[in-house]
């Protein structure tokens, strides 16, 4: 089930207010606390408030705050764009989100509104938004100044865009859809669309889509000078007031806007005789060009009569002034509870409101994206902060990892090697870290070296070691760091972006030793690909792994995968899909599968199956039809290290993808290793992960 809705258009004016207002209210229906965020507005708040947030906080007086209602204004985002630093904009919409999530029962998500420059990249923006929040779409498109072919050729068009994202999409309404084009529309896409999909087909009303002559007031500015009362009056159309009475009294039609300049006397009073006379069509209200007001008699003549329409002055000519009333788009203000109520109304009427609650109810998300994914993962870290010791002390990215993590309070961290040298490196680099936060353990000079040495005996004497060679082992900082670990003096280990793999391990593997019915070994990367993550295994531990020991990789992978939030859909990996293969490596696969289908039943697996059936939909119809695994697989399992550490490698170099690892899995207490050419970036999130383990410990 999923407790977030994202609301889409493709294009300004699409009428997204009545979707966010027919929801909200839906909601407070079945809940008690709803939140509206709209990630990108237009406005700085300081000079303009967003109109969909406003009016739905006043209108339904919900407990929010305007500014925690959105994360950016567009020059905000503009910015970004334009700094590189699109990432840090998505994980703060994220974090905005997550607090509104974490303190409500539903959140609607409003995309953004696609005006003014560059909205080029709203779609796209759009898009990755609602992928990184995890949320199901409601897709909205105009049929204003449409044929009917082009309105159904948008919506198949917008859906498509999303579904190759794979953004599940729950509803697509088609709004402002002319009287005659209703039934056509409905028909053709009911034909078109997949059937889990919910279709409204919103047929245009004036009442909704027309100004008022508040919002004439507000675009034009001006003055006000009589009628305030009555600037709820709907406008539907507009005439220039430039000709003789006779002939202009033909020209009224019903709510019609005049626009005249004020020393047309003449026409303000046939006007304002026409709105009281039962023979003529009712006028909306009077906006008077070029900065003139009427004459004296002719004002004090409107100062006598009753329910004076609105008459407006304003500075610009009647061109100017037709013009940006022809551009006008009406909203649906706070203040003007019959759109509202209105807005409400169509969309329960033509929304299968029972059918949408099925779909939330039903809803699964299968991807999580790499922003969403390491926001959890810190999330994760800070609800149990564990003690991470850090073997490599003096290596600069080490440091400036420690001085990002010791920022966040993400862990507590020890840094193995010597205290003088390290608080050098630290000043060198410019780092500003806590001292009183950061631990520092020579190994050399510890006051616990000696019993480390003796436990270290202890428990390999029987494989022939010595005291004096447990003493000389403690001196190295993976025995040491290990030890630390075993004792209970940290939660976990990160060594490696200076020491080989095996030196990392090896100690873990000798006294840490595997957990219950684990015999193997083994490790995963979580894969930041562009818009999901995917778990890698094994690629850095086991060369050659027999079908047993590849089944054993396969399930412990599932279970990693599991435990950080990502669902497990497990390709197994060979040269063939399905049967098609033979072949020594192919049978290896092939057994391994049928071994973990035994052991785990519970798991969604497939194999043997190629990289590209495994995670590509297209591929996977072609090789491997009517597969549940196939073409979205989470969980990739190599079937050796030679194959699994150069495709890890290949797809992050080509890519750019984020490779975090690799996590060890299968000991009793956390260790891991960083490849040495590890980043600063993949020291945080190897540290962050290990803590998490150790939650899980």
């Amino acid at each position: 089930m999923t407790n977030t809705l994202f609301i889409a258009s493709a294009e300004p004016c699409s009428g997204k207010s009545i979707i966010s207002l027919g929801l909200v209210n839906m909601f407070l229906a079945r809940a008690k606390n709803i939140a509206f965020f709209k990630p990108v507005i237009n406005f700085d708040p300081l000079t303009e408030k967003d109109n969909d947030i406003q009016t739905i906080i006043e209108y339904f007086k919900l407990s929010l705050s305007y500014e925690d209602a959105f994360a950016f204004t567009r020059q905000e985002v503009m910015q970004h764009l334009e700094n590189k630093t699109q990432g840090e904009m998505i994980e703060t919409i994220i974090e905005k989100f997550k607090k509104l999530e974490s303190e409500n029962d539903f959140t609607i998500v409003e995309g953004s509104d696609f005006t003014g420059e560059g909205t080029a990249f709203e779609f796209d923006l759009n898009v990755q938004i609602a992928k990184n929040l995890g949320a199901p779409a409601v897709l909205v498109v105009s049929g204003e100044k449409r044929t009917t072919a082009q309105i159904v050729q948008a919506a198949l068009h917008f859906l498509h865009s999303f579904e190759a994202k794979e953004i599940q999409v729950i509803a697509i309404v088609a709004n402002k859809i002319a009287a005659e084009q209703v039934d056509d529309i409905r028909q053709l896409l009911a034909a078109q669309l997949p059937g889990e999909i919910i279709l409204a087909v919103i047929q245009a009303d004036k009442r909704l889509q027309n100004p008022t002559m508040k919002d004439i007031f507000t675009q034009l500015g001006g003055n006000l000078i009589f009628g305030q009362e009555f600037l709820a009056n709907q406008v539907d159309n507009f005439v220039t007031g430039a000709m003789q009475v006779p002939n202009f009294l033909n020209h009224l039609k019903e709510n019609v806007l005049i626009v005249t300049p004020g020393d047309r006397g003449d026409i303000i009073i046939c006007c304002l005789q026409a709105n009281q006379s039962t023979t003529y069509p009712k006028v909306a209200g009077i906006v008077l060009t070029a900065g003139s007001v009427p004459e004296a008699p002719v004002m004090r003549l409107i100062e006598g009569l009753q329910n004076v329409v609105p008459i407006l002055c304003v500075k610009t000519g009647t061109f100017e002034t037709t013009s940006q009333i022809a551009s006008l788009k009406a909203q649906i203000t706070p203040d003007n509870t019959k759109k509202i109520l209105l807005a409400i109304e169509t969309f329960n009427r033509e929304m299968d409101l029972s059918g949408l609650e099925k779909r939330l109810v039903t809803y699964h998300s299968y991807i999580l994206t790499p922003h969403m994914f390491q926001y959890q993962l810190e999330q994760w870290a800070r609800k149990q902060r564990k003690h991470i010791v850090l073997c490599e002390g003096n290596e600069d990215r080490i440091l400036k990892a420690v001085a990002r993590l010791v920022a966040q309070d993400l862990v507590e961290i020890t840094l193995l090697g010597n205290e003088t040298e390290i608080l050098a490196s630290i000043k060198r680099l410019g780092l500003i870290i806590d001292p009183t936060k950061l631990n520092i353990c020579d190994p050399a000079i510890s006051n616990e070296t000696a019993g480390f040495a003796e436990t270290l005996y202890e428990l390999r004497k029987q494989k022939n070691m010595t005291l004096q060679m447990a003493k000389d082992l403690m001196q190295d900082v993976s025995y040491f760091g290990t030890m630390m670990v075993y004792k209970g003096f940290a939660d976990g280990m990160v060594s490696g972006a200076i020491h080989t793999t095996q030196h990392t391990i090896r100690p873990a593997l000798q006294f840490i030793k595997t957990k219950p019915n684990i015999s193997v070994v083994s490790s995963v990367f979580f894969m930041c690909l562009e818009d999901r993550v995917a778990v890698f295994g094994d690629c850095a531990v086991n060369p050659n792994p027999n079908a047993e020991q590849l089944a054993e990789i396969a399930i412990s992978s599932a279970d990693t995968s599991f435990r950080f939030g990502i669902e497990p859909r497990v390709a197994m990996l060979s040269y063939s899909s399905g049967t098609s293969g033979v072949g020594e490596e192919v049978e290896k696969v092939r057994k391994a599968t049928e071994i973990v289908r035994k052991l785990r039943p519970d798991l969604k697996i497939e194999g043997p199956i190629q990289y590209d059936a495994a995670v590509d939909i297209s591929v996977a119809k072609q090789k491997v039809p009517d597969s549940e695994v196939a073409g979205r697989a989470s969980v990739l399992i190599f079937p050796d290290l030679n194959t699994g550490n150069n495709t890890y490698k290949a797809v992050q170099r080509e890519t750019g993808a984020l490779a975090i690892g690799p996590v060890l899995q299968g000991l009793n207490k956390p260790v891991n290793d960083l490849s040495r050419g590890c980043t600063v970036d993949d020291i945080v999130n190897t540290v962050i992960i290990t803590a998490i383990q150790s939650q899980q410990a």
